[in-house]
């Protein structure tokens, strides 16, 4: 069989690149695409700082992609090889009643990409997973669709859920790629007020370039109290939590005000509400992974009219080979977000 290279974590810390054999069709809904571009995730760090308990054995990496179709099972329709394409880190059929409902995330079934840090990859479930893109990209435009697998539809998805649109003040928590691509996104949707809470220069000056009009520096208590101030006591209107920590929560939740919107996408570790807050907070919340094959076609058309830039989140470039690199660089944050080339 013929053999590519592949990111395996064996532990905290320990990223390593192997040879596997390359992946064929399996199911006829299947499509095998060669890798154009991946990343590291945000969400990749918790294993590698060893926070999701002990990891028994080395596990594929990589749930971000954009690729060239190489090969399609006999029931694919939507794709051809040739195809430049992108697709979401959740799979999706499309037809069930959950995909039809508006959350392909939580598609019936469905699962999740794990494996996209490699040379190539198979796509279960391509005509609900795939989108083709209008033509070869550009450089920029590369990076701009590898944030739209899962940054900039998981930053998107909060910023809806905050209920982000004329009029609103828009509070975001977490300066990480996801939280800026929540800026960029509560921008295109049209909030008036966007206030990102964030203590990193280079994250600060990027936000205002995607749309932040006020940066708040403090956080946990203080930082509530500085947007209770900033809004006359009220509270803002809608609010993304992108980190997925207890204080992360809770600090999105003090920050909205009664009746207002916390759109959570931070993937939660050790967050437990208090109901009683809670109760008396009188909030919405609605959160999870995001339903990104939702919006993948307007972002394909945003980035090809040259409307968004959600790559510029990508201040980091290394190759595969290099990967263990790139997951230094954003643990010791000093990348946004790394992008790889396969």
């Amino acid at each position: 069989m013929p053999k590519m290279k592949a990111t395996f974590m064996y532990g905290p810390g320990d990223v390593r690149v192997e040879e596997v054999e390359r992946p064929t069709i399996v199911e006829p809904t299947d499509a095998v695409i060669k890798m154009l571009s991946t990343c590291v995730c945000g969400s990749d760090l918790w294993p590698y700082r060893g926070l999701e308990g002990e990891q028994t054995e080395p596990r594929r990496m990589g749930h971000e992609y954009v690729g060239v179709v190489e090969e399609i099972g006999s029931d694919v329709k939507t794709v051809k090889p040739g195809d430049v394409v992108v697709g979401s880190f959740c799979l999706s059929d499309g037809t069930c009643a959950v995909c039809e409902g508006g959350y392909p995330s939580r598609c019936m079934h469905g699962g999740f990409v794990g494996e996209a840090q490699a040379q190539y990859l198979r796509v279960p479930l391509a005509d609900g997973t795939l989108v083709a893109t209008p033509g070869e990209p550009t450089e920029e435009q590369l990076a701009d669709l590898t944030a739209a697998s899962d940054v900039l539809g998981t930053g998107w998805f909060a910023a809806d859920e905050a209920q982000a649109g004329p009029g609103k003040t828009i509070v975001v928590v977490g300066d990480g790629a996801v939280g800026l691509s929540a800026v960029l996104a509560a921008k295109q949707l049209g909030a008036s007020r966007i206030i990102a809470m964030s203590r990193h220069a280079d994250r600060q000056a990027l936000a205002r370039e995607f749309g932040a009009t006020d940066i708040v520096e403090e956080r946990g208590e203080a930082g509530v109290a500085k947007i209770m101030e900033m809004t006359n006591g009220v509270g803002a209107d809608g609010v993304v939590e992108a980190v997925g920590t207890q204080e992360s929560m809770m600090q999105a939740i003090s920050a909205c005000r009664p009746g207002g919107y916390v759109g959570y996408v931070g993937v939660s570790h050790g967050v437990q509400l208090d109901g009683g807050q809670l109760f008396f907070s009188e909030v919405h919340l609605m959160g999870g992974p995001a339903p990104v094959r939702k919006y993948l076609p307007e972002f394909i058309d945003l980035i090809y009219k040259g409307e968004i830039h959600p790559g510029k989140v990508f201040t980091k470039t290394v190759d595969l080979d290099d990967i263990a690199e790139g997951y230094r660089a954003m643990d010791q944050r000093e990348a946004i977000k790394v992008r790889v080339r396969p």
